[in-house]
Order: structure tokens, then sequence, then C-alpha cells
């Protein structure tokens, strides 16, 4: 029977020497945890808060984020889009999420705020009415990805072609400009 904790703070030292443990967590805060390649497959996470926590490789096969926010976190080759996709909501601020998928993943309203999101592939993926203040896209993939009414104007290193994407009322800066344009040769300055 799967474990239900609810308004509960977990540190590292939690996690030192056992592994987590499946269950829901409602309101739950984790700090510093590291939880990196941790089998997360099948919990539930409602209204918690991720903090200074380490989720690189962990395994999200139908794992439920629901209101759940990373702060300051390396989450390096997360697949989101193995991620239970009904009531999914994430919040994204100073994480590093290098490698990660959200592949088909409908995330519309997501804020990712100071975010390192280096060769994340964002194929297929509802990203509307997003904003990705600060966020480096280095190498990021947005192939068929619907990304109208979203915010990059403090986006950096993206690369995003019009013609495969649905960007209708998304917001640019200028100097983002070489980032959509870029496959046409256009020089810009």
């Amino acid at each position: 029977m799967p474990s239900y904790f609810q308004s509960q703070t977990f540190t590292s030292a939690d996690f030192e020497s056992k592994l987590f443990k499946k269950g829901e967590y409602e309101s739950c805060t984790f700090k510093g945890a590291d939880l990196a390649n941790a089998d997360l497959s099948g919990s539930v996470f409602i209204e918690c808060e991720f903090l200074g926590c380490n989720l690189s490789m962990a395994n999200l096969f139908k794992t439920a984020f629901r209101e759940v926010v990373f702060k300051d976190c390396k989450l390096l080759g997360l697949r989101f889009d193995k991620c239970e996709i009904i009531g999914l909501v994430l919040g994204f601020e100073n994480c590093v999420l290098d490698h990660a998928s959200f592949f088909r993943t409908k995330l519309q309203k997501t804020v990712i705020k100071n975010c390192r999101l280096k060769e994340s592939d964002f194929s297929e993926a509802d990203f509307s009415a997003s904003v990705f203040d600060g966020s480096d896209l280095s190498g990021a993939v947005f192939d068929n990805t619907v990304l109208e009414k979203a915010d990059f104007r403090l986006a950096f290193n993206f690369n995003i072609d019009p013609d495969r994407c649905r960007i209708k009322k998304a917001k640019f800066a200028l100097d983002g400009l070489p980032g959509l344009l870029g496959k046409y040769g256009i020089e810009i300055g």
C-alpha cells in the first residue's frame, strides 16, 4: 500500500541511506535531497516544492506532478514526457534541465525562470503562454511545438523555426531575432 505524506519537509538526511518511499506527497517540501537515479515512478506530488535538490536521471514513469515547483535544482536528463499527463503543472527557477525531454507534454503557462535547458527536447509539446525568462536554450529542439503567446524576450541561445512551430502572438526581443531567422541566413545587425 502506498504511503501518504502531507505538509512535511524532507531534507538530504532523509534520503542518505534509504531508498525513496513511493507514495503520495501533498504540500511537502524537499530541501537538498539527492534523488539522482531514484525511482519516483507512480508517485504523486501535489503542490510540492523541491529546493536545491538533485533529481538527475530519476525515473518519472507515471509520476504525477500537480502544481510542483523546482528551485535551484539539478534535473539533468529528466523524461517529463513519461510523467502522468493528467494535471501536469510545473514551474522551474534557477534549475539545470540539460537534456530534459518534454516531448508531447502539455505545459501551457509554465514559468521557466533563469534555467539552463541545453539540448532539451520540446518537440510536439504545447508550451503556449509559457515564460522562458533568463533561460539558456542552447541546442534545445523545437519541432512542431506550440509556442503561441509564449514569452522569449529574456531567453537566449534559442533556435526556433517559425515554419515548424506555432508562434502566433509569441513575444521576442530584437536581439532574439537571429534565433528565429537563422535558417534563412539573414544577417541582422
